[in-house]
């Protein structure tokens, strides 16, 4: 893109940067998450940890000193300093290749893969792309590709667009009421200090939407969750996932699912009140 209103070479001096983080898959953390999922806390120490649930741990412990204004650890350490105050999580690709015990020790390493900026409606939208390795014992777990897209606060009396129609048939659903206590207790498992999560008058009132943004790993989290509700055996083997748009607190939003007729993949969406789109996801099975 030739022209942006900040230093597009400058941030893209961030690629290559990595960064290393150890944890232990605790098992009271994992029965927390299943407790706000409200599923049964039956996985204990040797058991697999289900997809998508290692997001609880690999979290930044930045002091209170080092946090912006919009909660999250000041810019320019890890993540380049892009200079527009909206950050939300765009979508991501995940390959499941080995399981990750509950009790076990893992590693996670990320690497900044590339920084890009595009003309979207509202403005200038800024991209991050990172990638995490996941390894237990040195084993190769998961690899994920992590979109992270950045954008401008919106005009006064901007008008938020309708939205894509999301499909309209699905032989899975549930309904899901994304009250404010949901959204804390997944900010507190994931350490999640973002503001726009749990802080209605600066959600509001700064970042101009309509009420508290249910977190985009929470939705995909969801999205899986409905498949293991409907096949609790199914083998995940990779999920990809994109983020179209936002879901508040102020109404409930559906999960659904549709099997291929292929038997190796499945469809999964989130759709809001209206029947707008609100992410998209593809799963393969193994």
């Amino acid at each position: 893109m030739a022209d942006t209103p900040f230093d597009l070479t400058l941030l893209q001096q961030w690629v290559g940067k990595t960064e290393e983080a150890g944890r232990r898959i605790d098992a009271h953390q994992v029965a927390a998450l299943a407790a706000t999922l409200d599923r049964a806390p039956s996985m204990g120490d040797g058991m697999h940890l289900p997809p998508l649930w290692h997001w609880i741990f690999f979290w930044d412990a930045a002091p209170q000193a080092a946090l912006g204004i919009d909660g999250h650890p000041q810019r320019g350490g890890f993540l380049p300093p892009v200079p527009l105050p909206r950050r939300m999580w765009a979508g991501g690709r995940l390959q499941f290749d080995a399981p990750l015990p509950i009790g076990a020790a893992a590693m996670r390493t990320s690497r900044v893969e590339s920084v890009t900026a595009k003309a979207g409606q509202s403005g200038t939208l800024a991209f991050v792309t990172v990638e995490h390795k996941v390894t237990v014992n040195g084993v190769l777990a998961i690899t994920e590709q992590h979109d992270i897209v950045y954008r401008d606060n919106p005009q006064p009396g901007a008008i938020a667009p309708a939205g894509k129609p999301a499909p309209a048939h699905a032989a899975w659903s549930r309904q899901i009421t994304p009250d404010p206590v949901l959204l804390f207790r997944y900010s507190a498992l994931t350490f999640n200090g973002h503001r726009i999560h749990y802080d209605r008058s600066y959600v509001t009132e700064v970042e101009g939407y309509p009420g508290l943004i249910v977190h985009g790993p929470l939705i995909a989290t969801l999205l899986l969750d409905l498949l293991y509700r409907n096949d609790p055996g199914a083998q995940v083997a990779r999920f990809d996932f994109r983020a179209v748009g936002p879901l508040f607190d102020t109404q409930p939003f559906t999960v659904c699912g549709q099997p291929a007729a292929d038997g190796r993949t499945i469809a999964l969406w989130a759709k809001n009140h209206h029947g707008a789109l609100a992410m998209q996801a593809e799963v393969t099975l193994a």
